[in-house]
């Protein structure tokens, strides 16, 4: 499965968030750390907290936190709500309805399979999963010049 460069972004951002809960956490300090662009970063911010995997609070003293606790986030969910759902098994060749196979194609009946069974996969898998007892990517996602210590324990 190829992960999209929105979801990627996604993961990484509520994994930043989760990782400084004790405050609001902006967008620049979070494209600075995680290594992405404003831009790209404005959008995914947007549909999280339409989504409302986010609180967002605007202005001067604005920034976001997690609307929900890390281990009541699902990352199958999140995958799959900012994906738009499952994606269909779709043979790549025929993308362009060029394929003599796909009436007898049982390909499409196996991606699609596949493709149940990755979030299946990660519905096990929490956000809090992610971060706890994880020091190294606390380290990471610490803003820079802080030094106080985070928790990432349960």
């Amino acid at each position: 499965m190829r992960i999209t460069k929105r979801t990627n972004i996604a993961v990484r951002l509520l994994m930043y968030c989760a990782v400084n809960s004790d405050r609001l956490v902006t967008k620049s300090e979070i494209a600075e750390a995680c290594n992405v662009s404003e831009n790209h970063l404005a959008q995914v911010i947007n549909q999280l907290g339409q989504l409302k995997y986010l609180n967002t609070q605007r202005g001067r003293k604005g920034g976001m936190t997690l609307a929900r606790e890390p281990n009541e986030i699902r990352i199958g969910d999140v995958f799959r709500d900012v994906e738009g759902g499952v994606p269909e098994g779709v043979c790549f060749a025929d993308s362009d309805g060029s394929c003599p196979l796909t009436d007898a194609c049982r390909l499409k009946d196996a991606l699609s399979d596949a493709a149940v069974a990755f979030y299946a996969a990660l519905d096990d898998v929490t956000l809090d999963t992610l971060i706890c007892d994880n020091a190294v990517l606390g380290d990471i996602l610490q803003p820079v010049g802080c030094t106080r210590q985070v928790a990432l324990s349960a």
